[in-house]
C-alpha cells in the first residue's frame, strides 16, 4: 500500500517507527520508610463465606500499619457509608489511638466526585471523622494500587490465612471472633507495642447513630425505614427517639434507652420482641398461640404448643419471673422445667461448646492485651 502510494519504504523501517512511538519511559518507584504511628492504609476486600449454610459475599474492611504491620480486619454485608465510617470507629477503638495519617483509594465513600484532572471533593463525613481523630487524609492517584501496597497485601493475606480453610460458620458473629483469635496469631510478629506510644491519644467512639424520632402505634411497634419493631408495651401511643445504627436500633424514650434490635432490612418485616407484651399477654393469654412474637422464636414455639397450650397463663408467668434472662436461657429453664419428659429433648437443641466458642474464650484475652501493650510480640 505505501508503494503504491509512492513512497519506497521497507516493512521493517515503519515497524521501527511504531515501536519508537509507542515506547514509554518505565515508572520508577520510591522506595518508602515510615516511622511509628506516622501511616495507616485502608481498603475493603471481599471473601466467600458460608454463614447460616448459605454461601454468599462478604466484605472485609482491613487496615494495614505501615510501620508496625499491625493487620486488623472487621467483616461485614456491604461497603456502604455506614459500614465503612464504623469500621474507622471499631479500629480507632480497638487499638486505644490514632494515626497521624491514613491512606485511602478513590472509592465512593472516600471521594465524592472528581473536579477536573486532578482536584477531588472529599466526602464530608470522612472529613468531620478526620479532624474528631486528627489523622490526615491521602487519597491514592487513580488505578494506583502500589500507592497503598502494604493493605493490599494484607487483604490477600487475610483471605488466605484466615477464610481459605475456616470459611462454614453459624453466624457472622461467629466469623469474626474467628478472624479476632486468628489475627492474635497473624499479628505476633508485627511491632504494634513498640510503636502504640507513638499514636496519636485515644478519642471517645464517634457517634455515627442517624437520629430521629417515630411514633409507636396501638401494637407497640415502631417504623424505621421499611421494618417494623417492637418496643415495650406502656409507649403505645408515645414518641419515641429512635438511634439507627448500620447494624442496630436502638429506642429511647425519656432520655432513657428502652430497647434494642438487631436492624433488619427488607420491606414489611416485622421485628418482635415478646418480653414487650408481657403484661399484656397476662390479661389477654389466649392471644398468646398465634402472636407474632411467640411465631418469631420457633424453638420457644415448640415448647408452648407441647406443654403450655391449654396453659398460657402459667407459660407467661415463667417468661416474666425469668425475662431478665436472653432467651436461649430462657429456652434451657423451660427445658430443666420438663427435664423428665423425653420428647422435649427433641425439641430443643443446646449446641455444644464448639471451635468458635474456644476461640473466644482462650484468645480474645490475650488479643486485648496485644493492643494494650501488654504482651511481648
Amino acid at each position: 500500500m505505501m508503494r503504491e502510494s509512492g513512497f519506497e519504504i521497507g516493512q521493517s523501517t515503519i515497524n521501527n517507527a511504531l515501536a519508537r512511538l509507542r515506547a514509554k519511559p518505565k515508572q520508577v518507584h520510591i522506595r518508602q520508610t515510615y516511622d511509628y504511628g506516622d501511616r495507616l492504609e485502608y481498603d475493603f476486600g471481599e471473601v466467600g463465606l458460608v454463614i447460616g449454610g448459605v454461601l454468599g459475599t462478604y466484605h472485609m474492611a482491613v487496615f494495614t500499619s505501615c510501620a508496625s504491620r499491625l493487620r486488623w480486619v472487621k467483616l461485614y454485608t456491604n461497603q456502604k457509608k455506614p459500614v465503612f465510617m464504623d469500621s474507622h470507629v471499631s479500629f480507632f477503638e480497638f487499638i486505644g489511638g490514632c494515626y497521624k495519617e491514613a491512606v485511602y483509594d478513590n472509592m465512593k465513600n472516600v471521594v465524592t466526585k472528581f473536579i477536573g484532572k486532578n482536584e477531588k471533593e472529599l466526602n464530608p463525613d470522612l472529613i468531620k471523622m478526620s479532624m474528631y481523630y486528627g489523622f490526615k487524609i491521602n487519597v491514592t492517584n487513580c488505578f494506583s494500587g502500589h500507592e497503598k501496597g502494604s493493605v493490599e497485601k494484607s487483604v490477600d493475606v487475610i483471605r488466605t490465612e484466615l477464610f481459605a480453610v475456616n470459611y462454614v460458620f453459624n453466624t457472622l458473629d461467629d466469623a469474626q471472633v474467628y478472624a479476632d483469635a486468628k489475627l492474635l496469631k497473624l499479628n505476633e510478629s508485627s511491632l504494634f507495642t513498640e510503636e502504640k506510644p507513638y499514636l496519636l491519644p485515644a478519642m471517645p467512639p464517634l457517634e455515627l447513630a442517624e437520629i430521629g424520632t417515630a411514633k409507636v402505634d396501638k401494637t407497640s411497634l415502631i417504623s424505621v425505614d421499611t421494618v417494623k419493631y417492637s418496643v415495650p408495651e406502656e409507649l403505645a401511643g408515645r414518641k419515641v427517639i429512635v438511634k439507627k445504627y448500620h447494624d442496630e436500633i436502638r429506642v429511647y424514650y425519656e432520655n432513657a434507652e428502652v430497647c434494642r434490635h438487631r436492624r433488619a432490612f427488607g420491606n414489611g418485616r416485622i421485628i418482635v420482641d415478646i418480653m414487650h407484651y408481657l403484661k399484656t399477654f397476662m390479661k389477654k393469654p389466649g392471644a398468646v398461640n398465634n402472636s407474632i412474637a411467640l411465631k418469631s422464636i420457633p424453638k420457644l414455639k415448640a415448647v408452648f404448643d407441647t406443654y403450655y397450650a391449654k396453659k398460657p397463663r402459667d407459660f407467661i408467668e415463667i417468661l416474666t419471673e425469668n425475662k431478665h434472662l436472653d432467651i436461649d436461657e430462657i429456652i434451657r429453664l423451660f427445658k430443666d422445667k420438663t427435664a423428665n419428659k423425653a420428647e422435649f429433648k427433641a425439641i430443643v437443641v443446646v449446641r455444644p461448646v464448639g471451635q468458635i466458642d474456644m476461640y473466644a474464650r482462650s484468645s480474645m484475652a490475650d488479643y486485648s492485651q496485644l493492643v494494650k501493650g501488654g504482651m511481648s510480640v
